[in-house]
Formats: structure tokens, sequence, C-alpha cells
């Protein structure tokens, strides 16, 4: 083959690079970024299922003290809210589904839960545990927490997405 069409070759392939669309990351202000993760149920979830609700994401892991914490009143506010058209989401950060599940279980969490491998957790910034990702019904993201909330500040971000 002669260098014009590697050339060509080349160019070709980094044209191709340059247009395909890089995995968005979350940011206030901007669509949230799309996902599909596993569920406890064995079932996915993804953020297109829940279109048109407002989306509580609570990122956690097992070992996280103030995770353990939350669970309960995030829990509340979900059966408080749910009605009004709130979806939350707890978002196991790199753990097993057995261990999402005891988690669930020991909390009495009634909102679904899916076990992220990681793609969550780079696609939402998440850097240390919790995280909290507030989205409002036309999927744009309103407010990122990073570490813990008490249940006041839980309840004003998700009437804010309510509106």
């Amino acid at each position: 083959m002669d260098n014009g069409r590697w050339i060509c070759i080349a160019l070709a392939t980094m044209l191709l690079a340059a247009c395909s669309p890089a995995p968005s990351i979350a940011r206030v202000g901007a669509q949230a970024p799309s996902w599909m993760e596993p569920r406890l149920t064995g079932s996915s979830l993804s953020l297109e299922q829940l279109r048109g609700k407002a989306v509580y994401l609570n990122f956690f892991a097992t070992w996280c003290p103030p995770c353990n914490a939350e669970a309960p009143a995030i829990d509340g506010l979900y059966r408080r809210y749910a009605a009004r058209g709130l979806q939350v989401v707890g978002v196991d950060v790199l753990e097993s589904a057995p261990k999402a599940a005891s988690f669930a279980r020991a909390h009495g969490v009634t909102y679904p839960v899916v076990v992220d491998d990681g793609t969550m957790r780079d696609r939402y910034r998440v850097n240390a545990l919790p995280v909290h990702v507030f989205i409002d019904r036309h999927g744009v993201v309103r407010q990122i927490v990073d570490g813990e909330m008490d249940a006041s500040q839980m309840r004003a971000a998700i009437e804010r997405v309510l509106r």
C-alpha cells in the first residue's frame, strides 16, 4: 500500500474518532448522562425508563457510615414523594449484588437499587461517598451534593426537582 493510501486511512480513522460521541459527564444545568445498570431483581434499569419523573440518584456503598445513616431518611422521602413523580434510585458503587441486597434489607429500602460497575461512578464524577444527584422531570441535573445530607436538605432538593 502506498503512503497516500495510509495517510487517507489514518485521516479517516481520526475523523471517525473525533465524530464519535464521548460519554457525557454530569454537570448542573446539563442533561443527565444516560445509564443502564442491573437491578437487584435481575432486570435492568435505565435513565430512559424514568423519563418524565424527577430522579434522585443516591450513590452509596455498604461500608460507608454516612450512607448507612442516610438510607432510612431517603426511603421515607421516597415513600412521601413517589406519588408526586419522584423516583429514587440507590446506586451501589463497585460492590456485589448480594452486598447491595443486604444493605437494602437492613434499611428497609423500597426504592430500586442498581449495582454500578464504575460506569455511573465515572459519568457522575463520584470520587467519595455518599453522592446525591437530583435530576428534574426534563432530565436536567439540578443539584449534585458530595457528602452526607440531612432529611431537610434532601427534602428541599426533592421539592426543587418536582416543580
